[in-house]
C-alpha cells in the first residue's frame, strides 16, 4: 500500500516523495504544493500572559513589545506524568506529542472518532481546548493563531462531516502559506474502505490541499508522525499536515518511542540550500544599474522584516507590498507605495509599470497582482527571490532568480552592500523617489462623503487612529477586506490576517479568536461584512464562553458588496441575489446583528451616522471582554483604485460609485 501511494504521487507530481519504509504503518501523501513559502526554522511569536490594557493602547501610539517564542521546553527537560515503560492509550501518546511539540492550545471540536482524543485532552495540564461551534471555525481559528504567532495552530475534528468541514480551512493554508496541523479522527482500521457511519477517507479528500498528510495505522509511528508533521508545517514554504488516526490506535495501548528519528529524506534534501554569493552579487550589480527600482515583497517576507528593514535603508527603494506581506514594511514609512495589485494605490502601480528593476521578494507574482501578464512590469528586469523553486517562472520568467530563504538571502545581500557602500558604489534614486512623491500627491486614497452616512473607510481610518496602528486585524473576504487593506497602517508582521488565495468568506471571526489566543496581550478586532460574519456567526458562542476578548466592527451594507461593486461595473447594475436583506422589508436591517449578539450575551450597539462613529468605536474598545459594533454603510460604495481582471496599469479605474451608471 505504501509503495502504491508514493507511485501515485510520483504520478500527479513533479515533486519529491518521501521514501516509505517495507511496513505499511503510515501513508505519507505529498501534494503539489509540497516545499511552502519563506519561513525561519525557530518560528516567532508565540502566547504569551495579557501585559497591558486595552486603554494603554488608546492613549499611546507606540508598538507592543514584539511577542515571546512560544515556550517549548527542551525534549530532556519535558517531564511526563507518565513512568517511562507504562503503557498509556495512543491518544495519550498523540496528546503528549503535541506538549512536547511546544502545543499550549488547541482547537478541537468532539465527536465520535476523536472522543478518546477528547479525553486524553482532559487529563493534560498543558493544553487547552477552545471549543469552536463548527469545526470550520476550528481551522480558521488555527490559522488565525498561527498567522498571529508563527507557530503552527492546532485543530481536531472526527471523521466524516467533521473532517471534510475543515477542507476550506486546508486549502486556505495552502494557498497562503499557513503552517498548520489537522488532526481527523477515523473509523477503526477494520471498517476502512467499508462505508462505515462517518467514514471519509480524508486523506485522499485532502491530498491535493495539504503540504502532506498521513494514515496512522501503528500506533507506534505517533511520536514520529507528529514531530515530522510539525517539521513538515513550519519548514520550507509553510503550509497545513493533517493526521488522520482511525478510533482503535487511539484505544491501542503502547509505550512510546520518543526517540525515532524523522523519516524525511526526499524532503530534506529538497530544502533550499544557502543563496549563492554570485547570484547575490548579481543582484547589486543590478540595483547599482538601475535608475527605478521596486520592491515587490509578499507574505514569505514577514519573517524577514528586520532584514527587509535595513535592505531599505542601505538601498533607498520603495516598497510595495501584496495584500499577504503587509506589515513586512512599515505602510506609514515614507518609501511605502502600500498595496500593489487590483485594490492596490495608483502610485503603487505606477511605480511597478515605471520601473526598470523589480525585486520580488517572497512572492508568487498572483493573478490579483499582476492583472494581464504581459503588460506587468514590462519595462523591468525582474530579479525574483523565494523559498518555493516551483513559484520561480511559474507565471513570470525573472532575469535572475534565487531560490532560497528570503530571511538569508536579505542577510547576505546587506553584507554585501554594507561592503561596498564608502568604496564603488553610491545609490541615488531620488529623483526616481520624487517622481513616486508626485504620483502619491496626485492620487492618494480617498472617499466621499453624503451626508450622515457613514462611508467604510472612515470607520476603518478612526479603529487605525484610535488602536495607534497597533491592533491585530482580522477580515472576512469582500470589499471590507480591501478597505482593511488600504486604509488601516500597519507597522509589523502578523497584524493582518486575512485570507488571500482561496478567499474564504467566514473567515475573520474565528481567525481573531485564534489571534487572541495566542497573542493575549494584543488588541484584535475583526473587521468583517455582514455576509461574511454570517458565514461563522455561531463563533459568538466561542468568544462568549471563553471570554476571548475579540473585537468585532461588521461593515454591514446588507448586500454582497464586492459582488453588487462588479455588477455596477460589468453588469449594469443587475441584481443576481446579491441582496442579504428581506426584500418585503428593505428599509430595515436584516437580518439584527445585535440580536446575534444578544442571544450570545455579547456586548453590542448599532452606528448609523458618520459623526457617532468615533464614540462607537472608542467604546468597543474599551469594553472589556468580547463586542460586537455594527456599523451602516452604504451599498453604493466600491472599493478603488481597481484594475479590471486581466486588465493592466492603464485600465485603472479610480472614481465613480453605485450612484452612477456604466
Amino acid at each position: 500500500m505504501a509503495a502504491a501511494a508514493a507511485s501515485f504521487s510520483a504520478a500527479v507530481s513533479d515533486r519529491p516523495v518521501i521514501s516509505i519504509s517495507k511496513s505499511p504503518k503510515v501513508l505519507p501523501v505529498f501534494s503539489s504544493g509540497f516545499l511552502r513559502k519563506t519561513s525561519r526554522e525557530a518560528l516567532i511569536s508565540g502566547p504569551r500572559r495579557r501585559s497591558s490594557l486595552i486603554s494603554s493602547v488608546l492613549s499611546s501610539s507606540s508598538p507592543p513589545a514584539a511577542a515571546a517564542a512560544p515556550e517549548v521546553l527542551p525534549e530532556q527537560a519535558f517531564v511526563s506524568r507518565f513512568a517511562p515503560d507504562e503503557p498509556r492509550k495512543g491518544c495519550d501518546v498523540l496528546v503528549e506529542a503535541l506538549e512536547r511539540e511546544g502545543v499550549t492550545r488547541v482547537f478541537a471540536y468532539p465527536g465520535g472518532a476523536s472522543l478518546e482524543i477528547h479525553q486524553a485532552l482532559t487529563r493534560s495540564n498543558i493544553i487547552r481546548n477552545v471549543l469552536p461551534r463548527h469545526e470550520q471555525g476550528g481551522v480558521f481559528a488555527a490559522e488565525g493563531y498561527a498567522r498571529a504567532t508563527g507557530f503552527p495552530g492546532v485543530c481536531i475534528a472526527t471523521s466524516g462531516p467533521g473532517a471534510t468541514n475543515l477542507v476550506s480551512g486546508l486549502a486556505d493554508a495552502l494557498l497562503d502559506s499557513c503552517p498548520i496541523v489537522a488532526i481527523t479522527g477515523q473509523v477503526p482500521r477494520r471498517m476502512i474502505g467499508t462505508d462505515a457511519f462517518q467514514e471519509t477517507p480524508i486523506v485522499e479528500v485532502t491530498r491535493s490541499i495539504t503540504k502532506h498528510n498521513y494514515l496512522v495505522l501503528d500506533v507506534e509511528d505517533i511520536p514520529r508522525i507528529v514531530r515530522e508533521a510539525f517539521f513538515l508545517a513550519k519548514s520550507g514554504r509553510p503550509g497545513p499536515v493533517l493526521i488522520d488516526l482511525p478510533k482503535d490506535i487511539q484505544q491501542q495501548l503502547v509505550i512510546p518511542n520518543w526517540d525515532q528519528p524523522m523519516r524525511l529524506p526526499g524532503y530534506l534534501s529538497r530544502l533550499p540550500k544557502p543563496p549563492h554569493h554570485s547570484l547575490l552579487e548579481q543582484i547589486v550589480r543590478l540595483i547599482s544599474e538601475s535608475k527605478k527600482p521596486v520592491l515587490y515583497v509578499g507574505g514569505g517576507c514577514l519573517d524577514s522584516a528586520e532584514e527587509l528593514n535595513q535592505f531599505v535603508s542601505l538601498t533607498g527603494i520603495p516598497v510595495a507590498s501584496t495584500l499577504m506581506g503587509l506589515g513586512s514594511y512599515p505602510l506609514s514609512d515614507e518609501l511605502s507605495l502600500s498595496m500593489l495589485g487590483m485594490h492596490g494605490t495608483v502610485y503603487a502601480n505606477y511605480a511597478v509599470d515605471k520601473s526598470d528593476l523589480l525585486l520580488a521578494f517572497g512572492v508568487r507574482f498572483d493573478d490579483r497582482v499582476t492583472g494581464k501578464l504581459e503588460a506587468f512590469a514590462s519595462r523591468a528586469k525582474i530579479v525574483h527571490i523565494d523559498i518555493d523553486s516551483a513559484e520561480i517562472g511559474k507565471n513570470k520568467q525573472p532575469h535572475v532568480s534565487v531560490c532560497a530563504d528570503i530571511k538569508l538571502a536579505l542577510g547576505a545581500l546587506n553584507e554585501i552592500l554594507e561592503g561596498k557602500m564608502g568604496r564603488k558604489m553610491n545609490l541615488d534614486f531620488s529623483a526616481w523617489r520624487r517622481e513616486l512623491s508626485e504620483q502619491k500627491g496626485r492620487f492618494p486614497l480617498n472617499y466621499k462623503t453624503f451626508g450622515d452616512a457613514i462611508p467604510p473607510q472612515y470607520a476603518i481610518q478612526v479603529l487605525d487612529e484610535l488602536t495607534g496602528g497597533n491592533a491585530i486585524i482580522s477580515t472576512g473576504v469582500g470589499q471590507h477586506q480591501m478597505w482593511a487593506a488600504q486604509f488601516y497602517k500597519y507597522r509589523r508582521p502578523r497584524q493582518w490576517l486575512t485570507s488571500g488565495g482561496l478567499g474564504a468568506m467566514g473567515f475573520g471571526l474565528p481567525a481573531a479568536i485564534g489571534a487572541a489566543v495566542g497573542r493575549p496581550e494584543a488588541v484584535v478586532v475583526d473587521i468583517d461584512g455582514d455576509g461574511s460574519f454570517l458565514m461563522n456567526v455561531q463563533e459568538l458562542a466561542t468568544i462568549r464562553a471563553d471570554n476571548i476578548p475579540v473585537k468585532i466592527m461588521v461593515l454591514n451594507n446588507q448586500h454582497l458588496g464586492m459582488v453588487v461593486q462588479w455588477e455596477d461595473r460589468f453588469y449594469k447594475a443587475n441584481r443576481a441575489h446579491t441582496f442579504l436583506g428581506n426584500p418585503a422589508k428593505e428599509d430595515q436591517i436584516f437580518p439584527d446583528m445585535l440580536k446575534f449578539a444578544e442571544a450570545c450575551d455579547v456586548p453590542a450597539a448599532r452606528v448609523t451616522k458618520k459623526d457617532e462613529v468615533r464614540a462607537a468605536i472608542r467604546k468597543m474598545l474599551e469594553t472589556p471582554g468580547p463586542y460586537l459594533l455594527d456599523v451602516v454603510v452604504p451599498h453604493q460604495e466600491h472599493v478603488l483604485p481597481m484594475i479590471p481582471s486581466g486588465g493592466a496599469f492603464k485600465d485603472v479605474i479610480t472614481d465613480g460609485d453605485g450612484r452612477r451608471s456604466y
